[in-house]
């Protein structure tokens, strides 16, 4: 597995939450609530291609 994805997810989360953050402060709790649903489904497509390998590994380790 390759370290940068951890370093983008990372770099995510931090950038999510500090617009989170502003747009509290700024009165925009709809707005925060999206911006950080949509980093979430980001994040979870970037991850979702390291899950389906870890799978296949499985399989083809335990001869499924």
């Amino acid at each position: 597995m390759d370290i940068n994805i951890v370093f983008q997810i990372a770099a995510a989360g931090i950038l999510i939450a500090v617009l989170n953050q502003v747009l509290i402060r700024a009165g925009r709790e709809e707005q925060a609530m999206m911006t950080t649903l949509a980093g979430l489904v980001v994040v979870l497509y970037w991850v979702i291609q390291y899950i389906s390998k870890l799978f296949e590994t499985v399989q083809t380790l335990f001869n499924l």
